[in-house]
């Protein structure tokens, strides 16, 4: 992928962002995952579609992700959702958007409707995962692993084949971020896809996301056998399909 860029937030901060423009059409915002970043299938695929119906294209590397600056463990869950509100203002401008999130990108597309509310055209969640830092770590972390991270202010959560470095100061970041007690009266389309196999997060997630929105034309689309980040190439096409359906 040739269209990387960088975008200078401040004097230390600049953020690795992949921009494809044209003029007057709405905009595609892809926000990847936790510890994810902008070199695998999804960003591709989502760009090569924006390309090829001449729609214009934005993801971003959230700092300590991929090769945008910073330490991981010195982001979270607020820093993340500015850096995100920073470049949907500097490149998308006041054009409408539809708003992808995988995982850990959905809860930080919810955040960007504080901001950019009248200009999401429609909002596709991937295996969402809002609220996932308190329900999914920090409640299943033991008395042990709880008293680690507070007293080292991090805890390596070794999941699979991957370590996570889980910071005290990201799950207290977390906690002031909820979003999912919040309704929002968006009349929009918005379609959560999530696999039945997924092992991350459970499908309930993608439902706890629809809830909030009390006015929009919502579905739910359930993929059989899916795992969590959804990127083999018949599963892809299935979120395309649903793309086409919002955009």
């Amino acid at each position: 992928m040739n269209n990387f860029r960088y975008h200078q937030i401040s004097k230390n901060k600049k953020i690795r962002y992949i921009y494809s423009a044209y003029k007057n059409t709405p905009f595609i915002v892809f926000l990847h995952g936790f510890m994810s970043d902008l070199e695998g299938k999804k960003p591709n695929v989502f760009l090569r579609f924006a390309k090829k119906n001449k729609i214009s294209f934005l993801a971003l590397e959230y700092s300590g992700h991929g090769k945008s600056s910073g330490n991981f463990i010195n982001g979270n869950i607020t820093k993340w959702s500015n850096e995100t509100s920073a470049l949907i203002k500097k490149y998308v401008k006041k054009n409408n958007f539809t708003i992808i999130g995988s995982s850990m990108g959905a809860w930080i597309a919810i955040k960007q409707f504080q901001k950019f509310k009248n200009q999401i055209n429609s909002f596709l969640g991937i295996g969402s995962a809002p609220e996932f830092l308190e329900n999914l770590i920090w409640k299943k972390f033991t008395k042990k692993m709880k008293a680690e991270i507070i007293k080292k202010g991090i805890y390596h959560l070794k999941h699979g084949n991957y370590e996570y470095p889980i910071t005290h100061q990201l799950i207290k970041d977390g906690r002031k971020n909820k979003v999912l007690n919040k309704k929002i009266n968006s009349k929009i389309k918005i379609t959560m896809v999530h696999g039945q196999k997924d092992e991350v997060v459970p499908v309930s997630y993608s439902r706890k996301v629809l809830k909030i929105f009390k006015n929009a034309k919502k579905k739910l689309l359930v993929i059989k056998g899916g795992d969590h980040s959804l990127s083999e190439t018949k599963w892809l096409k299935k979120i395309l399909q649903e793309l086409r359906l919002i955009i």
